[in-house]
């Protein structure tokens, strides 16, 4: 690894100085903006206007704005410039950013200017912003937090770096045939990024297997760590321009490379697919997201994934740490790094080794380092979503960390003995191996014991955190555990993704709200105002219209703009009970057919989210969903007042279309599963009005908003325990409740089977069997609740009433607040407002 590490991004270009983010002349930087596209596309793409494509017009527009950035990137790396007392390092298995152009651009205050830029060029910049992939570097909620917080940092001033894989490929494309999820490579980089600076000149080693020498240095004996084999993982950076371009911070994904291309002993023997077989096995670390973990081989890629990332990562930051303040030992009071669930988990003993085996730091005084820099967010209380590894496979892969994960793990319960003596119970609860499943290292325990901050990211799941999965540890360390409730960046999702209602807001109340979030509780006063109502209503009928277009498009289906639009979008997961939804669905496909005279309100079901291609029943779930929605909307007798529409290959870019257009939000979790939510937050802020059980951030959008703004039903996290601990009867409840058994004869019958009557027959007796989740138990509760929706969409002034206070009331939800909470009780970093 070359000193240029140190550098970046400083060394990526000269400085021209920076742009202003809101420049007073827009005509004129309007056409400064035109020249600098048309000299991108000449001279970086290669095209002339005459024979430019979209993509080829994107490109040279990313490019251009791209420059603007890295002005005050370099301004704001500028080794002449004071640096940062403190340094957030953001680790990250995923980062959901999406596509990007309209985030730079809004950031940058450019976004009008760019349109008449190319407007001049006979160029719609509507068009060029779909050529942009949507980089699919993550799954969900997870992924889509970390690019919120990577925008927040920038946009408060805290002086951050995110870390994560630049997968090839990303998540999976999904696509449908006949009904069932097909997944298909994810090819986003397939013509290049224009956004990232690769960086082959920073790279650092990545060892696996092997096996640890101990050598006399002096009076200590030291251990050497032997790798058998060694990855080089490259940097590729991304700015990250915050709100008005103030300030700029860096996305590093690494990429997997192979020290050797080729095996040319191989490929001269006349090997010449073999001549490239370890190559081929070294990359993959960074070809796919989650690849799937149901084979030995799958698990064993997840946790190279995991260790070829934090490794790199914290070879990098100490590497610059020390280039700059000297001493690893000052590490704890110029860096803090924040582990984003457990897939980084392994950090902990590897900054233990990189301290101990390289730097000849005392163990103990380490383990005090890596306490005081290290922070760790929880995102799930649901035990199979905590990863443990094998420890075979650990001793196998990563050798000198089981050896230190072993001396934590003694340390740490020798000190409970001592603390509790006797409480053998507690020992087993505390312990980093899991000796009752075959011996596995616990990666949420090692989180915890290596991190000085634990955080839940909603007040509920922060509270049933230290009740259960780390009880026994928050006994030992009760001020360990705090709450940072999730947050959205409130300008991509309101201000971009639904400029009408932006503008609306803007001329109610002005513009300051789009600096400070909390002045959108100025329209408290005005959400019984009939005229605001009808310019609210006419902005998201356009929204809905556009919608309708993309379903018609991708499902061949027409829906009516003037319907609710009721959207459950989120990764399909049987906790997340996209199943409850699709009951109360035929339950009133039922009673439509069965009473056609009524005054049938009409209504879309919209869903879309993808399942993990090795969970086979949510897969079956989103069958069901497809097959409902193929019977529902050809029946004639329905008059198209009920419509259903499953989107496939639900994305970031998606989300904008559909979020601005949903009248309902469906957040129906079992109540104390979901650890927070954030597609809940983006929908509320949009005007959409919830229906949801008391649980992750719904209880706080409930404090906000009001119990008359929101439609809460069903089982509390404390009833769904009682149940659970009783022994819960999903027969009984089907028993007593004739709408219900109706609904589950008719699937498990095959009326929305026809082509294979017995489909949904193991899947129906399995609920009735182990309903984990309990949908039968909240489904009465869920359908009067709908009942209640109903009620209130029909009385459309206090809907919209209800519409205007969900907005005012989602600014607290900013992740600008999240990060500022972050910063003073977690980081110690003081942003910059300069």
């Amino acid at each position: 690894m070359t000193d240029a590490a140190v550098a970046s991004p400083e060394t990526v270009r000269p400085v021209r100085g920076a742009a202003p983010a809101d420049a007073p002349d827009s005509s004129a930087e309007a056409k400064k903006l035109s020249k600098e596209i048309l000299a991108e596309l000449t001279y970086s793409v290669g095209r002339t206007p005459a024979k430019a494509s979209n993509r080829d017009w994107f490109v040279a527009t990313a490019l251009a704005v791209r420059d603007r950035i890295v002005d005050r990137w370099t301004l704001e790396h500028d080794p002449e410039r004071p640096k940062p007392a403190k340094r957030v390092y953001y680790l990250s298995l995923e980062f959901l950013i999406g596509r990007l152009l309209f985030d730079a651009l809004h950031n940058l205050g450019l976004t009008e200017e760019t349109r008449e830029a190319l407007a001049g060029l006979g160029v719609d910049l509507d068009k060029v912003r779909t050529a942009e992939p949507d980089a699919a570097l993550g799954n969900g909620g997870l992924g889509r937090l970390a690019a919120c917080f990577m925008d927040s940092m920038a946009s408060i001033g805290v002086p951050a770096f995110g870390y994560g894989i630049r997968y090839d490929h990303g998540l999976f494309r999904q696509g449908m045939r006949d009904g069932w999820q097909q997944e298909y490579p994810e090819d986003w980089l397939s013509f290049g990024n224009p956004w990232e600076f690769p960086h082959p000149e920073i790279d650092y080693p990545i060892g696996f297997g092997g096996y640890v020498e101990q050598v006399m240095q002096g009076p200590e004996p030291r251990h050497v760590w032997r790798p058998a084999e060694t990855v080089e993982a490259v940097a590729f950076d991304t700015p990250v321009v915050g709100w008005r371009g103030k300030h700029v911070n860096t996305l590093r994904l690494w990429s997997a490379r192979a020290p050797d291309p080729i095996s040319l002993d191989a490929f001269n023997r006349g090997d010449y697919v073999g001549a490239l077989a370890d190559r081929v096995r070294i990359e993959s670390i960074s070809k796919v997201l989650y690849p799937s973990d149901e084979t030995p081989a799958g698990q064993e890629l997840r946790l190279r994934q995991e260790y070829f990332f934090t490794s790199a990562s914290l070879q990098d930051l100490i590497h610059r740490h020390t280039a700059e303040n000297g001493d690893v030992r000052s590490l704890a009071d110029h860096v803090a790094i924040q582990l984003n669930d457990t897939h980084p988990s392994i950090a902990v003993p590897e900054l233990m080794r990189i301290l101990v085996d390289i730097h000849g730091v005392p163990w103990a005084e380490a383990w005090k380092i890596t306490l005081a820099t290290f922070s760790y967010t929880n995102h799930t209380l649901l035990p199979e979503a905590l990863e443990s590894w094998p420890v075979p496979l650990m001793e196998r892969l990563l050798p000198r960390h089981m050896q230190i994960i072993y001396l934590i793990n003694a340390l740490e319960l020798e000190a409970a003995r001592e603390r509790r003596p006797g409480d053998d119970d507690l020992l087993s609860t505390i312990s980093l191996i899991d000796e009752q499943n075959g011996r596995r290292v616990r990666m949420g325990v090692l989180a915890f014991t290596g991190s000085h901050k634990v955080n839940g990211v909603s007040a509920l799941h922060t509270e049933l955190m230290k009740q259960t999965v780390f009880r026994d540890l928050h006994g030992l360390h009760p001020d360990r555990i705090v709450n940072k409730t999730n947050g959205i960046t409130f300008r991509r999702w309101l201000a971009q993704a639904n400029p009408g209602l932006t503008e609306v807001i803007k001329d109610a109340i002005g513009p300051e709200f789009l600096d400070d979030p909390k002045h959108l509780e100025k329209l408290v006063p005005l959400a019984g105002d009939a005229g605001l109502h009808e310019k609210i209503t006419a902005a998201r009928r356009r929204n809905k219209i556009a919608l309708a277009k993309i379903i018609q498009e991708r499902n061949e289906v027409y829906v009516d703009p003037d319907a609710l639009f009721d959207v459950q979008i989120k990764r399909i997961h049987e906790y997340k009970r996209q199943l409850l939804n699709l009951l109360e669905t035929v339950a009133i496909y039922n009673a439509m057919r069965a009473q056609p005279m009524r005054a049938w309100m009409p209504r879309v079901k919209i869903f879309a989210g993808k399942a993990a291609a090795s969970y086979h029943t949510a897969k079956l779930i989103i069958k069901l969903a497809n097959d409902i929605a193929r019977t529902v909307n050809s029946d004639p007798t329905l008059r198209g007042l009920l419509k259903v529409a499953f989107l496939p290959n639900y994305n970031v870019s998606l989300a904008e279309r559909i979020i601005p257009a949903a009248d309902l939000s469906e957040q129906i979790s079992t109540a104390g599963l979901e650890a927070s939510g954030t597609g809940n937050m983006k929908l509320a802020l949009n005007g959409a009005l919830t229906i949801g059980t008391l649980d992750g951030a719904n209880v706080e959008i409930k404090e906000h908003v009001g119990d008359d703004n929101i439609f809460i039903f069903g089982l509390t996290a404390q009833e769904v325990e009682a149940r659970k601990r009783r022994g819960y009867d999903a027969r009984a409840a089907v028993d007593a409740s004739s709408t219900l058994r109706q609904v589950l004869d008719s699937i498990r019958g095959g009326v929305f089977s026809p082509d294979d009557p017995n489909r949904y027959r193991d899947f129906v007796d399995g609920l009735l069997a182990h309903d984990t989740f309990l949908v039968t138990a909240d489904f009465d509760a869920y359908f009067a609740a709908q009942r209640q929706v109903y009620k209130k969409w029909r009385d459309r002034p206090t809907w919209m009433k209800s519409s205007v206070i969900n907005t005012a009331k989602g600014g607290w939800f900013s992740s600008d607040r999240t990060i500022g909470e972050y910063a003073r009780e977690i980081w110690d970093v003081v942003p910059d407002t300069a």
